[in-house]
This record gives structure tokens, sequence and C-alpha cells, in this order.
């Protein structure tokens, strides 16, 4: 089977091309998807190998999830806006189970490259979201005010991540809905800047605390970590490719 893209095994690449597509980012277009530093490589290759076999997926710590195991597990999915045009967000991951809808976005190099802006237009300030979504539509005035900036964490993201999630989740029983912040913390930065982007997270969570959509944080090595506890033994052995591959 080919796998030109350099996917661990278990990994389908016609699958991750399909998906790649989908979200129009051009990765294996533009080469951005092989290189070493690919945040995308990492996703992809973590969570398309659960795609086929959701139930082995584990459980983010953190999150208190009823309804567990998985039911579906999607990498590069699209959560729509209650409206038909402009951009839409998109998920690094999207893990489905009877009860809830989790939406991941991960992070490996970006918090520590450049210096982030809230680009978030009037839009997001129709009343659309749901009576519990004040935290984030309070978070959006004041980032787009900029009387709350974040230097590492990209907070405009993960609030439109949110408003993606609250309206997905309505349309799909309804089911809660949780947003799921997945970070590494790669040995070349300082360690000055990754204690700051920790504490930018933490931030944000208080923030948006009793939102109806839940925000849970949690270290690529951390959620890795509890993989050994799996029984099936090949879900510890892909986490240890991912070690051994990435950088996190």
């Amino acid at each position: 089977m080919s796998n030109a893209l350099g996917l661990l095994p278990g990994v389908y690449e016609e699958y991750v091309r399909e998906r790649l597509a989908a979200a129009g980012g051009k990765e294996v277009e533009s080469g951005k998807f092989q290189s070493p530093d690919s945040s995308a490589a990492l996703a992809v290759n973590a969570f398309a190998w659960f795609h086929s076999q959701p139930a082995l997926l584990p459980l983010f710590p953190g999150t208190q999830v009823a309804g567990w195991p998985a039911t579906g597990v999607e990498v590069e999915y699209c959560v729509r806006f209650p409206w038909s045009g402009g951009r839409h967000p998109w998920l690094d991951a999207s893990v489905e189970t009877d009860t809830h809808i989790i939406g991941v976005e991960s992070k490996r190099h970006e918090p520590f490259r450049d210096s982030k802006s809230a680009k978030l237009s009037d839009a997001y300030d129709r009343p659309v979201w749901g009576k519990r979504m004040g935290p984030f539509e309070a978070l959006c005035k004041k980032l787009r005010a900029r009387t709350k900036i974040f230097a590492h964490l990209d907070a405009a993201q993960l609030v439109k991540h949110a408003f993606g999630l609250v309206t997905e989740a309505r349309r799909k029983k309804p089911k809660q809905a949780i947003l799921v912040y997945l970070y590494a913390e790669p040995a070349r930065w300082p360690a000055e800047a990754i204690a700051r982007h920790r504490d930018e997270v933490a931030q944000f969570a208080s923030d948006v605390s009793g939102a109806s959509v839940l925000f849970r944080s949690v270290r690529w090595r951390d959620w890795i970590a509890t993989w050994t506890a799996i029984h099936d033994a090949t879900v510890a052995a892909h986490g240890k490719r991912l070690l051994e591959r990435f950088d996190v």
C-alpha cells in the first residue's frame, strides 16, 4: 500500500488524503504535512488510527463522558456556524459518543512561533449561540477590543471553535459539547514561554468557565501516557510510535 505521506502503521493514506483535501489547507501540496515540525501530521497520525476503531480511543484526562467509548473519530472536521456564508471553523479532530461531541484543537510549535492576533468580526455578536454561551461571547468582545490579550494562546480560534461546536451539538439530538485543547511542549522552546503558555491556557479556562461548551486542556504527552493502561496493546504501541516520531 502506498504511504507517500509517511504515515504511521495503521493510518490509511486514502482516508487522510480525503480529509486533508476536504479541509482545503493544501497541507500535502505545499509539503507542510511532510515537514518534521508539522502539527497537522501529529494530529492526523494520532487520531486517524482510531477512525476505523473508535471504541479504542482513550478518554482525555479531565473529561467526564458518561457515554464513553467513542462511536466515531474524524480528522479535519468542519463545525458550521448557524449561517451559510463566510468561513466556518475546522477542528483537527472530532470525537463523538452517544451523549457528547468533542472537538479537538491540537497545537505543537504554533504557540511559540509568532504573536497572536484576534480577528473576530461583528458577526459573532449575533444572538444565536444559546443562553449559556455568555462567557465565550464576553471573551470574544474583549479579544476584539484588545482588552484581553494572549501572547501564546490563539484564544480567538478557540472561541470560534466553541461557537461552531455549540451549533453542531444542537444539530445532533442535542449532545453535550466539549472543546479539548491538546498541546505539546517541544524541547526546543524556552521554559519561560512554555510556562506563560500554560498560564494563558489556565486563564482562558477560567474566562469561559460555566459555558455550555466545556473547555478542557491536556498535554499530548500526558494523554499518551495514559494509553499504557489500555488493555489493547496495539493502542500503547501506537502511542509509543507517536512519541518516537514527534517531539511533544
